[in-house]
């Protein structure tokens, strides 16, 4: 008895991490033994239009497994279906603060921050999102020319003051950051940044500022990264 009863929990637990990677095991895990299988099923609700169920059953994932950003997540969409809009807020504001490499509570957050008119935080969130290898380029171009719209904004501030304190994520700010901030956005963030005690490595600075060029010919932008070089790296 005690071998069958070690080889059913067994199985049953091998079943609940085959569901991480296979959707179609989460249906057939027992209830007591689902904690990746219960994310399954609740997305699997949700995805159903089935707002009681899907509730219940984001509820049930919160309670087994509170940590991960993403069943925060899975739980404010089930509010939101369920027309819980206040609680679905609160919700993926704590998915957001807990995951911050968790794209989509991220977004969410910079367009509540945007719409309140909090630039700054908006600026915050746009960053997280910026560092995420997985967010589209397309995302960051959109929102990149709503928050930094007004160049004395805290938006540019808090973009600038963040790109300063870095270190070890210079360089990738430097390559996707001239393909998605406006022109004029990245040339002044990296003027002040350096201003501010940024350490940009000079020949990264050079191709940007031949990538600006190129994009913009007529621009002053690669002009303000030019003058940057000839002051700080001849």
């Amino acid at each position: 008895i005690a071998l069958i009863t070690i080889a059913l929990l067994t199985s049953a637990i091998q079943l609940d991490r085959q569901a991480r990677v296979s959707p179609t095991y989460a249906a057939i895990v027992p209830k007591p033994f689902r904690a990746f299988a219960q994310a399954r099923v609740s997305a699997a609700a949700i995805a159903a239009d089935n707002s009681g169920k899907a509730l219940s059953e984001a509820e049930l994932l919160v309670r087994k497994r509170p940590i991960p950003a993403q069943n925060l997540r899975l739980l404010a969409t089930a509010q939101y279906r369920a027309d819980m809009a206040v609680q679905s807020n609160l919700t993926i504001q704590y998915a957001a603060r807990r995951g911050w490499r968790d794209p989509i509570p991220q977004e969410a957050m910079m367009r509540l921050a945007l719409a309140a008119g909090d630039e700054a935080e908006a600026a915050r969130r746009y960053l997280a999102l910026f560092l995420n290898a997985q967010t589209p380029d397309d995302l960051l171009v959109e929102m990149g020319q709503r928050i930094f719209a007004d160049e004395n904004g805290d938006g540019r501030k808090t973009l600038t003051t963040v790109v300063a304190g870095a270190s070890r994520w210079l360089p990738t700010f430097l390559r996707r950051g001239v393909r998605v901030l406006p022109n004029d956005v990245f040339a002044q963030t990296v003027v002040l940044a350096k201003q501010q005690g940024a350490s940009f490595d000079c020949a990264q600075v050079e191709a940007a500022a031949n990538s600006l060029a190129k994009a913009d010919p007529v621009g002053t932008s690669s002009e303000m990264l030019a003058a940057l070089l000839e002051s700080e790296c001849k």
